[in-house]
């Protein structure tokens, strides 16, 4: 049955940063809901159970993958910088004890979920994206250390830099990206490189292959396919 021990789903969390001091809480309150929604429309293939908020400034939902999860975040996380909110996350493994709920991710129990919403609410870690991985302590931890390189380089861009790197990201070319914005392609190269552009790719690919592996180590996606 999906969702049991023997069936390991994939847990993502997440909640605003400091969502007590935004000087309009209804704005910040549509903006974060109108980004969980476009998530559960856009990745409806991968969730289990669709992202759904628990309080007003936080959210669960569960995954047919680890590496989908982290990509699921990286949107959210996307879509609310562009409204210059910060949003922090948890990625974990649960093993639910009680019948998985495909309508909203609510009212389930099951091993790991505590675990990786204590880390979700270690509010003094540097990092954005955080890791439980039970049994793989040693990855986690260098999850955790690429997660917070992520969050570094993300907090010193510039609008500028986040919408180029971004249309990178997205498949779009330096010419392309140049057209868009009238500019020269060595104006989009220049920012690219002030923005990290390398470096940030290099940490997202290691994170998400270890991802990709620890899904097959733990039969996610296969038995969730």
């Amino acid at each position: 049955m999906i969702g049991s021990n023997k069936n390991p789903l994939a847990i993502i969390m997440g909640d605003i940063v400091q969502s007590e001091i935004s000087p309009s809480i209804e704005r910040l309150h549509e903006q974060f809901n109108a980004a969980i929604d476009r998530q559960n429309t856009e990745s409806a293939r991968i969730l289990a159970s669709p992202l759904t908020i628990t309080l007003g400034d936080e959210f669960q939902g569960f995954a047919t993958s680890l590496a989908g999860a982290m990509r699921i975040a990286r949107k959210i996380r996307y879509d609310l910088m562009r409204d210059s909110i910060d949003c922090r996350f948890a990625i974990g493994v649960a093993a639910l004890k009680t019948p998985l709920n495909p309508e909203r991710a609510w009212n389930m129990m099951g091993t790991g979920l505590a675990a990786t919403r204590a880390k979700l609410n270690e509010k003094a870690a540097t990092t954005y994206y955080r890791f439980h991985i039970p049994g793989y302590q040693v990855l986690e931890t260098l999850l955790e250390a690429g997660g917070a390189t992520l969050t570094a380089i993300e907090r010193r861009w510039t609008p500028t830099q986040r919408h180029d790197i971004q249309a990178f990201l997205a498949g779009k070319t330096a010419s392309e990206i140049a057209k868009l914005r009238n500019v020269s392609v060595h104006s989009i190269y220049k920012v690219r490189n002030s923005g990290d552009f390398d470096l940030y790719l290099l940490q997202w690919n290691a994170i998400q292959e270890a991802l990709a592996e620890l899904d097959g180590s733990l039969s996610l996606e296969r038995q969730h396919a």
